[in-house]
């Protein structure tokens, strides 16, 4: 979803920098922006329009570090999309606790670090706008994906809180709510074709029910709404959740 979110805003004339803790993640998106491969971190294309940085989201200085290098090199940050994202799986009664504080450090914690750390610019400035991907599971409980869940209700609760405590000075804060998107993530947890059935059709066994629309999304799909957000033309959205889920959960979120 990010890789599509940055391709997205590039092609609309949008500067980009791009924030992973694995540089290895950023090289093929890095490439398809104007990066020689593999980028070099902190390197800014010749053209300003795309930046690489290495940082883990849930580490203040490494974050505050890269906000730094992005505006000594591109300029002001007017923009933010949260979108790095763990999923562990498992019943909460057996569930890990290094899983458990992993998926909250990045899920949470992460949405935590980065929104403040750009926020805080915005509000020298009284502008800006910050999107964060949360999930559709956040509204609707899903059996085997408490935590996931739990970091991603989370981290929409503060974007909102966010939102409301900068809306005075013109800063909007959204959340965009996926369901299943054909993603490694999604993939990860289906086994075969009968998975992949019961994600479109639903699974009474696990409460779930399917997608209406009858498809699961692409990443571009989440791309389209995100950048929506960010440009003029949502300058009166703030506070809001929009579900990207083909109805699968029925309006919740």
């Amino acid at each position: 979803m990010g890789a599509a979110v940055a391709a997205r805003l590039a092609a609309r004339g949008d500067r980009v920098a791009l924030l992973d803790r694995d540089p290895r993640g950023l090289e093929p998106v890095a490439k398809a922006l104007g990066h020689d491969e593999p980028p070099e971190p902190g390197r800014t294309t010749p053209d300003g329009a795309c930046s690489v940085h290495v940082a883990d989201v849930a580490s203040r200085e490494e974050v505050e570090e890269a906000v730094r290098a992005v505006e000594e090199h591109q300029g002001p940050v007017t923009a933010l999309v949260n979108a790095a994202g763990v999923l562990h799986t498992g019943d909460l009664t057996d569930y890990d606790d290094e899983a458990w504080h992993h998926t909250l450090a990045v899920n949470t914690t992460g949405v935590f670090v980065v929104s403040t750390a750009a926020a805080r610019r915005m509000r020298e400035r009284r502008s800006g706008a910050i999107v964060t991907i949360a999930s559709n599971a956040a509204r609707v409980p899903r059996a085997h994906m408490g935590a996931y869940a739990a970091s991603k209700a989370a981290s929409q609760s503060l974007t909102l809180t966010l939102g409301l405590e900068l809306g005075p000075l013109g800063i909007r804060c959204n959340v965009v709510a996926p369901g299943s998107t054909d993603t490694p993530m999604l993939r990860s947890m289906w086994s075969g074709e009968q998975d992949r059935a019961a994600t479109l059709e639903g699974d009474p066994a696990a409460f779930r029910v399917g997608i209406p629309l009858g498809k699961v999304a692409v990443p571009d799909d989440i791309a389209h709404t995100v950048a929506f957000l960010l440009s003029p033309e949502a300058n009166h959205i703030t506070l809001a959740t929009v579900a990207v889920d083909g109805g699968a959960a029925l309006g919740a979120a």
